[in-house]
């Protein structure tokens, strides 16, 4: 459902742009409300979220898809993590749908969909296993590393349950706003896959804004 937003981003109080295939890693605080921005359009921010005090309590999407009835998120949807609880929930979306299913690009997933000359080239999960190698003070271990939302990404699903990687449905200045019910920790890889659509085949930057 789409739902935008009554807050300012002059009032942010944080507000920072991650490049095309970077990281992002943050503490987003009980009540504070975190944006995530498509500054371009068609651009996919894969993203894992964490319980702060245990890392061990992740987003799923196993629960989240069975406690919605819905394979995509947008405004009302609740995520919550491997033991049940709520994470956050989405409080304003521009874009409309959001993907839970398509996974994260890797660079055996490149090898294995597109051509094994691809397997050198930079993957979501190499932008996270390099943020939680560079800031270990978030907890967050490679065996942690797992299911993740992809948002603005469109990957619907075909009549016979496949998959497809389709164009995006988000365009310049769209947005997804979650609120946080505990205090969560949110890993983004602005995605870098040049070989499908998700990106429009041109990675661009995303802003991500907080609010307390």
């Amino acid at each position: 459902m789409l739902k935008t937003s009554e807050l300012n981003p002059e009032d942010a109080v944080r507000r920072d742009t991650v490049g095309a295939g970077d990281y992002y890693i943050v503490k987003v605080t009980a009540g504070q409300t975190i944006r995530i921005l498509d500054l371009e359009g068609n651009q996919a921010a894969d993203t894992l979220f964490y319980k702060a005090d245990d890392p061990s309590e992740r987003y799923s999407a196993v629960d989240t898809i069975r406690g919605q009835g819905n394979l995509y998120l947008t405004t009302g949807s609740k995520l919550l993590s491997n033991e049940g609880n709520l994470l956050l929930e989405i409080v304003a979306d521009t874009c409309g749908r959001h993907d839970t299913i398509g996974g994260a690009c890797a660079t055996e997933s490149n090898t294995v969909r597109y051509d094994l000359e691809k397997r050198h080239m930079h993957a979501c999960r190499d932008s996270w296993m390099l943020a939680i190698a560079e800031h270990p003070e978030f907890g967050i271990a490679k065996q942690d590393i797992g299911n993740n939302i992809n948002f603005f990404m469109n990957v619907p699903v075909t009549e016979d349950g496949g998959l497809t990687f389709e164009d995006g449905i988000s365009a310049p200045g769209k947005y997804v706003e979650l609120r946080a019910a505990t205090d969560v920790v949110a890993l983004v890889s602005n995605c870098p896959q040049l070989n499908n659509p998700c990106n429009g085949y041109n990675p661009t930057p995303i802003e991500i804004l907080i609010w307390d």
